[in-house]
């Protein structure tokens, strides 16, 4: 049994839910045959995607046109999705003849709608996984736009032509798709080792280390500019390239991303689905940037408030390095109990029955 599967590069979040699930399938199908279809490089794919896997570095959607990590170019979206959807049934049929060629047996995408549409014409079963998809993102930009309406069509025909869409909580509403089905949190919970990378990054146990972690976009923070507090340290991503005594590299080679989050104070970040689980489910507070333009923050900071100790800045708040003050505050709070990721395998069992994987 051959199973396609695409993951979204718009972000890291995509690759944070496909991978637990892929893992509980290997386990569930130890013969199933893995493709996944990722413009993501493969090296990352294999950091997270324990199972072993063929890899196709193409991309099936492309989400938004994106400044940075949370500012949307609406003028250069809006023009790839009229270029994307100008020959609609011709471009389904395309990547129809292209599951067919690639001799696919089934399809499992995050969150791309073209597959799901291809798939449907191909007679391949396939479903959809994620918090959130283009579709409704669609329409909360460009839906009052006189040249979406068909494009919006497209989009939610292509999802609700899925055997189901498993929606990953917390995640958007998603009213229009017919075939959603819930499932509880998805993460990949990180091993703690304070002690090795304490050794490892030339950091002591007994201080702060805060981690700014921006989603897998460019979103460089001015930490250089930020006042030193005594006793807390910043880890930053290597290629910021900054050198003080309070700022460490957070990405050393062979070091997991899971296990960095599981073993600091506290994370900054923005909304975004793999970060916020991850850190609450590993109880790590969480400092995340003011995204009120984007329609998932509502559901995702309803879901912290409830699950863990999280607080709000605003971009001048993040970008002056001015919220010690929050992060006190944050440490101070009672620590809810964790939330239980059971996702993954609750959206293996039902793939492996939707799909017909075994």
């Amino acid at each position: 049994m051959h199973l396609l599967v695409d993951i979204s590069a718009h972000g890291f979040g995509h690759l944070a839910q496909t991978a637990p699930v892929l893992d509980a399938l290997a386990s569930l199908l130890p013969t199933l045959r893995l493709t996944v279809r990722s413009a993501l490089p493969r090296d990352q794919l294999a950091r997270r995607i324990g199972a072993g896997f063929a890899h196709v570095p193409e991309a099936r959607d492309f989400g938004f046109v994106m400044r940075n990590a949370v500012d949307i170019d609406h003028a250069a979206s809006a023009q790839r999705y009229r270029e994307f959807h100008a020959a609609w049934p011709q471009r389904v049929a395309a990547e129809a003849a292209w599951l067919r060629r690639h001799r696919v047996d089934a399809l499992l995408s995050n969150v791309a709608y073209l597959p799901l549409a291809a798939a449907a014409e191909a007679g391949i079963p396939a479903a959809g996984l994620c918090s959130l998809n283009w579709a409704d993102l669609f329409a909360h930009y460009f839906g009052a736009e006189p040249w979406a309406g068909i494009i919006h069509a497209q989009i939610l025909a292509a999802y609700n032509a899925s055997k189901g869409f498993l929606r990953v909580t917390p995640g958007l509403p998603m009213a229009g798709v017919t075939q959603r089905h819930d499932i509880g949190p998805i993460a990949h919970i990180g091993r703690p080792d304070r002690a090795g990378l304490a050794q490892r990054l030339d950091l002591k146990e007994s201080e702060r280390w805060v981690l700014l972690a921006m989603g897998g976009m460019d979103f460089r923070l001015p930490v250089q500019d930020w006042p030193p507090t005594p006793g807390l340290n910043w880890l930053v991503p290597g290629e910021w390239k900054i050198r003080r005594d309070d700022i460490r590299a957070a990405d050393p080679a062979g070091l997991e991303f899971s296990d960095l989050l599981a073993s600091v104070d506290a994370v900054v970040t923005k909304p975004g689905y793999g970060t916020f689980v991850e850190a609450a489910c590993s109880g790590i507070p969480i400092l995340y940037l003011q995204r009120d333009d984007w329609p998932e923050t509502p559901c995702l900071t309803a879901w912290l408030a409830v699950h863990a100790r999280a607080a709000v800045l605003t971009r001048e708040q993040l970008l002056a390095g001015d919220f010690a003050e929050v992060l006190q505050g944050l440490w101070r709070a009672p620590a809810p109990a964790v939330p239980v990721a059971n996702g993954a395998d609750e959206a293996a069992r039902q793939l492996v029955k939707a799909l017909e994987l075994a």
